[in-house]
């Protein structure tokens, strides 16, 4: 069992819009951009923000300490799939009904959480992405091999399920709660990979997605896969829609899918 060290939690919340929604943020060595991250975030747009340390080497956790939010600390390194799992674990404990999963290295635009909740409480979704191929993310810096990658990638899988999404890939996303209980998202991967198989859970369970543009940066302090994580992390998308196939023909059922 992973050890998790308890931090500060918020006192004074923002007046609650009807169904909680917690924006949960997997952090790690994130301590030049946390601050400008959290102030960006549109105080109306939320009730709770609940910040997962993945046992950073620098001050992450004691800046997240210092901000009225609600913080926890993995006490050992569980890669970026792990502080997925816990961050939305704790959110679903604490009676999220909404909630927004933001990178602190403020390399997505944090003032659009409001937007992406939006279609949730309106009915019209149960998942939203923030797509950055629906704007413009070369102007943003984004790497052109990465750009590139990233279009290829997504072709593939959009042909193999039969899906039309812009990007997926995205770190910015928001979830309807009975999307979240409707997977197995502790089965996934706790690297990268984790990103690409919630959606092909969720693509499986049938919930209905909607995209949303968003603006990015990339920059020395902004998290970002390298091009041999980027090789590695692509073989990994090629083998989950493998398994998909071998899912859904019944050959083989993948506990993660059911």
């Amino acid at each position: 069992m992973t050890l998790l060290q308890a931090g500060t939690e918020n006192q004074t919340q923002p007046a609650s819009l009807p169904g909680k929604t917690i924006v949960v943020m997997p952090a790690y060595n994130a301590a030049r951009t946390l601050e400008r991250t959290y102030y960006r975030v549109p105080p109306n747009s939320y009730d709770e923000i609940i910040l997962v340390d993945d046992a950073s080497s620098d001050s992450t956790w004691t800046i997240a300490n210092s901000l009225p939010i609600t913080a926890i600390r993995h006490r050992k390194n569980r890669g970026y799939g792990g502080n997925q799992k816990t961050c939305y674990t704790t959110a679903l404990q604490r009676g999220a009904e909404f909630v927004v999963m933001l990178h602190p290295d403020y390399q997505y635009d944090p003032t659009i959480v409001g937007d992406l909740v939006a279609p949730l409480r309106a009915g019209e979704a149960d998942a939203v992405l923030a797509s950055r191929m629906l704007g413009d993310p070369l102007a943003g810096g984004m790497p052109l091999w990465k750009y590139i990658v990233n279009k290829l990638l997504t072709g593939t899988e959009n042909l193999a399920l039969g899906t039309r999404f812009s990007e997926f890939h995205t770190g910015y996303r928001a979830f309807r709660r009975s999307a979240l209980e409707a997977v197995n998202f502790e089965a996934n991967s706790e690297g990268f990979l984790f990103d690409n198989e919630i959606i092909v859970q969720l693509v499986l369970k049938g919930v209905r997605f909607k995209e949303i543009p968003v603006s990015t940066r990339y920059s020395f302090d902004c998290s970002s896969v390298g091009f041999g994580q980027g090789c590695v992390y692509g073989l990994g998308i090629l083998k989950t829609i493998l398994k998909y196939f071998v899912h859904r023909s019944g050959i083989y059922r993948f506990k993660q899918f059911l």
